[in-house]
């Protein structure tokens, strides 16, 4: 079979995959294809590019297994003697008001805050879900997004297709991608064994999509250097997104970290971020400062909701997307329950990540054959769709 077409299409993908170990998650949605198709990207992505770097002599055969694909859109640790710390903070959750489902997203403390904030209440779920009771979904939303929080009110599809942003989306490709000319790499050697040798890839990516795509870059031989904000704290998947990857901490804001951002960019080949449209510009680091410090600098970077459209600058997370595109109605429906049903895993992150890394891969190959430079956009809304 070939891959998924519209991400073949995407990212000029050929090859034939053969699946194996066809295992379905419970799903209103095809959820394990997905997650072939996702994979399948990166392993077509790397064959592309290791042929170009005339290092396989024949047609790449390339199979993937589904039932390994779906279990690594779980989570992948098994601790042996210690726990994870819990997944979710005390008030995260789905919540009904008046005229339906809300859920919040709190688990940073600046999220949960302004949250609060806005019901007048303390950080207890009771007290919470008697505040949320008491209000319209789409009211508490805007008040909560307004005051520096997230949230997303459960839409069905027909309703997302009528707002705004999903109106943009249904136009917006899955991957936006501007190029200019550039040159290889003068830091990669690959290899069969370690394909993206000397590559070095930059990492400002939060949670989940990002850093699974750099998480895979790192599987395949690049070396990763993730930084974080200096108060970012996300211990129950670090041991998850970090495997590969050397970790440091950076304040952007600070009068004295342009300097030493410009002279990680100007040692990295590919620079992966997950900062809203224009968030980066309106810190002084825009396209063309960055390209002045890395003129071959490959560039990957998503959002929540889009590129385009009115929500394109909207703080968002997979389950938030779920709630507000129809994901979740649709399967409350299907389930026949009164409560949201979102996907059985947060399968937007996951291939959204996988397709990240996909791009970046084969930014590279185009670099080596055509001397072509490339910076590539993905949302996880657009995924959704």
């Amino acid at each position: 079979m070939n891959i998924a077409p519209e991400i073949a299409s995407a990212l000029r993908l050929e090859h034939q995959v053969r699946i194996e170990n066809r295992e379905q998650f419970d799903s209103l949605y095809s959820v394990s294809e997905l997650a072939s198709a996702s994979i399948a990207a990166v392993a077509s992505a790397t064959a592309d590019m290791l042929s170009a770097a005339n290092l396989l002599t024949e047609p790449a055969k390339i199979s993937v297994d589904q039932r390994i694909s779906s279990l690594w859109f779980r989570q992948s640790l098994h601790p042996i003697d210690w726990e994870l710390p819990p997944i979710w903070d005390a008030i995260a959750g789905d919540y009904r008001t008046q005229d339906g489902w809300i859920k919040l997203h709190t688990n940073l403390a600046h999220h949960r805050e302004a949250a609060c904030l806005v019901l007048a209440t303390k950080a207890d779920r009771e007290a919470v879900t008697q505040a949320v009771s008491k209000w319209n979904k789409d009211d508490l939303e805007a008040q909560i997004v307004a005051a520096g929080g997230v949230a997303a009110a459960m839409r069905s599809r027909a309703e997302w297709q009528a707002h705004p942003q999903g109106s943009a989306l249904a136009v917006e490709p899955l991957l936006h991608q501007q190029t200019w000319p550039g040159k290889q790499s003068r830091h990669w050697h690959p290899s069969l064994a370690r394909p993206l040798n000397g590559i070095k890839v930059l990492d400002l990516t939060r949670v989940l999509a990002g850093p699974v795509a750099t998480r895979t870059l790192a599987g395949l031989g690049a070396d990763v250097l993730r930084l974080d904000p200096l108060d970012w704290e996300e211990d129950n998947i670090v041991p998850e997104i970090t495997l590969g990857k050397r970790c440091a901490r950076v304040d952007l804001k600070a009068n004295t970290t342009a300097e030493k951002f410009a002279e990680l960019l100007g040692q990295a080949d590919i620079f992966v971020h997950g900062y809203r449209p224009g968030a980066l510009d309106a810190l002084g680091f825009t396209p063309e400062w960055r390209r002045k410090q890395q003129s071959n600098l490959i560039e990957v970077s998503l959002c929540a909701y889009g590129w385009t459209g009115p929500w394109r600058q909207r703080r968002g997370f997979d389950s938030l997307v779920q709630m507000s595109c129809g994901i979740a109605d649709a399967g409350m429906h299907r389930a026949n329950t009164d409560t949201p049903t979102p996907l059985p895993v947060q399968a937007l992150d996951h291939a959204t990540g996988y397709l990240i890394a996909a791009a970046a891969i084969k930014a590279l190959q185009s670099t080596a054959t055509h001397n072509i430079c490339s910076s590539s956009q993905f949302s996880l809304a657009r995924t959704a769709e």
